[in-house]
């Protein structure tokens, strides 16, 4: 049995999670389709039966390693064969992987390793130094694994790992834990989300229902692995026998040369991504990505302008999903038939294309008050979800595993609203909510006004000082290249959008990039901080 600190208490979501462990999804693979490609990473190709292989090495190593049952072994870097298969055989061979984000400064890549007690790390070559320094700095850390071509001597070779014979990898209960995924960071210390192997797994059936992945897909994975977009279809996929195309950093034109070359197709982009895949094929219109099927986009709200863009352009299915670290991630689901149908405004469908879709099969979503009592269709509250998806807890966190898991649900702190069909509408992170003359005005429906200007590329909407409503709506707003707008422009063009009181006070126009997450999220504590600074409170 796990100690208390690595099982978050086990609530219910804990002990209903759907049995097997994440060893299931290879072993099939590897048993029907042993001669199938697996992972394509640069000019590197290995079959099931290879990976099945390596990965079986892998977790003989962990021996060698003395990772103990339960141990921490982090992940430094970028997408690549290794990284793929330590998320097969770390959590497969009974130990808990926590992937990092590299784009983290050094010292919050320590407090993680801190946080978590990582023992062994995996390296890439651009990390090595960062490495060395999280060895010297982090008590935990007694080793360091380099994947690279070159070799290190003070570094055990990753490929040194995997040269050896493999091993099956143990039954494990599916409750037990199998990855901690830092969330958040931006507004606090990060919290370890921990996930079962039961999570994962469940995440992967839904997928399959959702997507409907077959062996003879062709996935594409861009998004970092280190954010749940960038394993979320993993465990699928691998279940299935799918050809997984690897890539170790988004780039628009290296992703567009991959998808035509490979015959990619299936990929998940987050939005930022999506904007700036459809600029590439602006800029190459003779490209055809008649290969590519099924194009899925999540993790930050999308534009109706990208949106529209790529229903224009792509002549593929095009779905939305929402969900999130704790989740595993899926939560909701806006299908191709939903866009399909909005393109050409049918009615609810164009409506729809607003929302973030329906519950995936096997998740339940509720939108409750403050009370926690259910809400009528289209009232507005916080967002509820329950599954065998739903995270076990946060390391070492019992408060806020307490506030965040109630009942055998997730209160996932986000404002939204359900419609009569059961579609969900995204309006804003609770926490982010703007209080104005006693009136709330949720940043989404702001920003989404806005976007709707022609001369809008992004916008970001949040709450600022005001000596007479508490608090006033100011807006930043970036526009397209040899565009010009004026504030008084954006404000008239909100009128006839959005009421009066939403209309923002203030707007800042720039040309640069707004500042954003790894993950491609606007980081509004950024833009946010400086008017607030001198305040105890954020909102008045």
């Amino acid at each position: 049995m796990l100690p208390y600190c690595q099982m978050g208490a086990l609530t219910g979501n804990a002990r209903e999670t759907a049995g097997g462990d994440l060893g299931w999804p290879l072993r099939r693979a590897a048993s029907l389709y042993p001669s199938s490609d697996a992972v394509v990473d640069g000019e590197r190709t290995l079959t099931y039966a290879e990976l099945a292989s390596r990965v079986g090495a892998l977790g003989a190593a962990l021996d060698e390693l003395a990772v103990p049952a339960g141990g921490r072994i982090g992940f430094l870097g970028v997408n690549s064969l290794a990284h793929v298969e330590c998320w097969m055989a770390i959590p497969a061979f009974g130990r808990v992987i926590v992937d990092l984000n590299f784009r983290l400064a050094q010292a919050e890549l320590a407090f993680i390793v801190n946080d978590c007690g990582i023992e062994v790390l995996v390296i890439d070559q651009d990390q090595l130094e960062v490495g060395r320094a999280l060895r010297s700095d982090c008590p935990s850390v007694r080793q360091l694994v380099l994947d690279a071509d070159a070799t290190a001597d003070d570094c055990t070779s990753y490929e040194h790992l995997v040269d050896r014979d493999p091993v099956d990898p143990p039954d494990i209960e599916a409750h037990a834990l199998a990855a901690i995924s830092y969330t958040g960071g931006t507004t606090g210390a990060p919290k370890g989300v921990m996930l079962s192997h039961g999570n994962l797994l469940a995440n992967a059936r839904h997928n399959l229902i959702a997507t409907g992945h077959k062996h003879a897909d062709r996935w594409l994975h861009v998004c970092p692995m280190f954010h749940v977009a960038g394993t979320a279809n993993v465990f699928a996929c691998t279940w299935v026998g799918a050809k997984q195309i690897v890539l170790p950093r988004f780039a628009a034109g290296a992703a567009v040369e991959t998808i035509t070359r490979e015959a990619v197709t299936h990929t998940m982009l987050v939005p930022t991504m999506l904007a700036m895949l459809l600029d590439e094929l602006e800029s190459q219109p003779r490209v055809d990505l008649a290969c590519l099927r099924h194009l899925q986009y999540a993790a930050s709200p999308i534009t109706s302008d990208v949106q529209q863009r790529a229903l224009e352009r792509l002549d593929c299915d095009i779905a939305q999903f929402y969900g999130m670290t704790e989740a595993a991630p899926t939560v909701t689901h806006l299908s191709p038939e939903d866009h399909r149908r909005g393109a050409h405004r049918d009615e609810p469908f164009a409506s729809r294309l607003r929302s973030i879709g329906a519950p995936v099969v096997g998740v339940q979503t509720e939108v409750r008050g403050p009370d926690g009592s259910r809400l009528a269709p289209d009232e507005i509250g916080e967002l509820w979800v329950r599954g065998p998806n739903v995270m076990l807890g946060y390391w070492n966190r019992p408060d806020a595993t307490a506030a965040a898991l109630v009942g055998g649900w997730y209160r996932t702190g986000d404002a939204a609203r359900a419609d009569q069909d059961g579609y969900v509408y995204l309006v804003d992170r609770l926490k982010d909510m703007i209080i104005t003359g006693a009136e709330n005005v949720y940043s989404i429906e702001v920003e989404m006004a806005l976007a709707e200007h022609a001369a809008v590329h992004e916008a970001a909407i949040f709450g600022i000082p005001h000596d007479r409503w508490g608090e006033a709506v100011h807006a930043v707003v970036t526009v397209k290249e040899n565009v010009t707008v004026t504030t008084e422009e954006l404000i008239e063009h909100c009128r006839p959008l959005i009421a009066g009181y939403k209309i923002p006070r203030s707007i800042e126009i720039r040309t640069e990039p707004l500042p954003k997450s790894a993950a491609g999220k606007v980081l509004k504590n950024e833009l946010r901080e400086p008017f607030w600074a001198g305040h105890e409170r954020r909102v008045n």
